[in-house]
Formats: C-alpha cells, sequence, structure tokens
C-alpha cells in the first residue's frame, strides 16, 4: 500500500470518525510525523508545524496532488481534521508555547510521544499490542462522540417501568414531561400506547393493544405525539406536544376521530405545552372541547369549554 494508503489506514484503527478517515486527513498524518513516500514508518518523529508553512506545504511538496491545497484550505486542515485528532490526543496543539492565543499565526501542531511510538510499529508484528495499549489510554474519539451524544439524550421512565432514551431537544424534553408529569397526575395507571419522537416515530408502540381499540398501525404517521390509555374509565388521551406547531386544532381533531374509532372507548383530545408563553401563542388554534397541560404548570388544567371536566366529549 502506499503511505497514504496506510495512514488511513492507521486512522481507522486509532477509533477516527469516517470524517477523519479521509485522504486530508492521512496527509496530515504523515505530515505530522515527516513520513514520504519512500519512508519506513520507523521513521516517525514528533514535528511542531503550523498549517500553512508546515503542513500544507509538506503536503505539497512531497505528495503531489492533480491540483495543490491552495491557501483558502487552510480552515479545512484545522477545522475539519486539527481539531478531531486533538480531541482524540493524537495531536497536541502549541506544544513550543501553550499559552498561545487562539487565533494566533504562530499556532502549531505536534503529534503526541504516545502516538510517536504507536506509529513507528506500524506494519510490525508490534503493531497489535501497541495499538490495544494506545487506545486503552486513550479512548477512540468514535466512542467519546457516541458518549457526548448519549450523554444529551432526554431520559424516559415508561409507566411499567422500562427507561428509554429520547432524542436531544425541547420536544423530547416535553414528551417525557408528558409521560411522567401529566399520566400520573391525570391518568393514573394509564399505559402508553403509542410515543414518537423525532428520531424514532414509532419509539413506543403496542400493536396489539392499538388493534383492539381499532386504531391502524400503518397509519403511525398521522397518530398524535403520545397516545395513552386508562383501562379502568376506558379513555384514549390522543395529546400532541407542541414546541413550534401543531395544536389539538378543529382540523386535527377531525383528522384524529376519523382515524381512532371510538368503540366504546372515550376521546381526549389534550395538547400540551413547554410554557405558558408558548401556550399564549396558540390561545386562537386550539379546538373547543379540548384540553390544554402546561408542563412547567403541571398541576393545572386549562380547559377549552366550560360546560365539564376533564373527559371524553
Amino acid at each position: 500500500m502506499s503511505r497514504r494508503d496506510d495512514a488511513q489506514d492507521i486512522l481507522r484503527q486509532l477509533g477516527l470518525p469516517a470524517k477523519q478517515q479521509n485522504e486530508v486527513s492521512a496527509l496530515t498524518l504523515l505530515a505530522l510525523a515527516g513520513i514520504r513516500e519512500s519512508d519506513k514508518w520507523s521513521r516517525a518523529q514528533r514535528q511542531s508545524l503550523t498549517v500553512r508553512k508546515g503542513i500544507m506545504e509538506f503536503v505539497n511538496t512531497h505528495y503531489k496532488q492533480r491540483k495543490p491545497y491552495a491557501e483558502n484550505t487552510r480552515e479545512v486542515f484545522r477545522r475539519q481534521v486539527l481539531h478531531q485528532l486533538v480531541q482524540a490526543r493524537i495531536v497536541d496543539l502549541n506544544p513550543d508555547n501553550p499559552l498561545l492565543a487562539t487565533n494566533s499565526s504562530k499556532t502549531h501542531y505536534a503529534l503526541t510521544d504516545d502516538v510517536v511510538r504507536v506509529l513507528r510499529k506500524y506494519g510490525t508484528r508490534r503493531w497489535p499490542s501497541a495499538l490495544r495499549d494506545f487506545r486503552a489510554a486513550n479512548p477512540p474519539l468514535t466512542e467519546v462522540y457516541s458518549r457526548r451524544r448519549t450523554h444529551k439524550l432526554v431520559p424516559l421512565r415508561l409507566p411499567e417501568g422500562t427507561r428509554l432514551r429520547l432524542s436531544p431537544g425541547k420536544h423530547s424534553q416535553l414528551l417525557a414531561a408528558i409521560v411522567e408529569g401529566f399520566g400520573p397526575r391525570f391518568a393514573p395507571g394509564a399505559q402508553v400506547l403509542y410515543l414518537g419522537d423525532t428520531a424514532n416515530k414509532t419509539l413506543v408502540i403496542n400493536p396489539h393493544e392499538l388493534a383492539r381499540l381499532g386504531v391502524t398501525v400503518s397509519e403511525h404517521g398521522k397518530l398524535p405525539d403520545v397516545m395513552l390509555h386508562d383501562p379502568l374509565r376506558r379513555w384514549l388521551f390522543l395529546i400532541e406536544a407542541v414546541t413550534s406547531h401543531g395544536p389539538m386544532s378543529p382540523k386535527r381533531v377531525a383528522e384524529l376521530e376519523s382515524l381512532v374509532p371510538q368503540r366504546g372507548t372515550g376521546l381526549v383530545f389534550l395538547t400540551a405545552f413547554p410554557d405558558f408563553g408558548t401556550f399564549k401563542r396558540y390561545v386562537h388554534d386550539i379546538a373547543w372541547d379540548t384540553e390544554v397541560w402546561i408542563a412547567e404548570l403541571p398541576d393545572h388544567l386549562i380547559h377549552y369549554n366550560g360546560d365539564r371536566f376533564l373527559g371524553p366529549r
């Protein structure tokens, strides 16, 4: 393989994300290691290089491109490669002068001592153990990014105890509040038959129970955000979680009435809002004979018509 291919393979085995296994990333690694096409990896070295005068100049001199990297591609090296290599503990930022300002023209990069020792063993019998030791001390960036994404997920505990994680965002936070806040207060003992977040429209679904109630599962794209079933009162709560659009308007109520035949089950239409400010933006869009619940005021409901309390119409 060419040294370029070697470098891409190394980046892959070091656990870099796919976007940092491309040619630019490989050439950056070669430049920082001082490896030319004819060099062995045992000659890898630690040297401090700036982006333009160091890395790009090395690449354009020793790895001929159809079109040399121009001055205006400097940010590609810096933002799409070097930032991630620093995060992965493969590269040190400003090792010769850690006090340099972030936007200094003297900003420079160098391979860490640990990664240089690993690179020198690439292609030898000692590479697997060296790689294993490095990854044990420096978690692969793919794992770091995965943990960060998981940390941002919204935790949700269903009434029966199942724990889920919803995609990040205000909408998912509101969905969790509906299940954990609205449900115990106004639908105690209710089962979550359906819940879909922005990433997974059928995150929670009970097709057998929905079918028994006459709800066509194949129409899940038209279902409300949350469906709670109270078997004792025989009520089915159809709930829209609104952070930016989609309250229980007259049109939406009509759609759901045609989608969910009652079959002896009373339908309760409810719009949930995260806060009173969001609710006020939709005051005139909400249908009569529906309910409003606001997560920041969880102990209260707003009844659109005062002829009766919470319940089917």
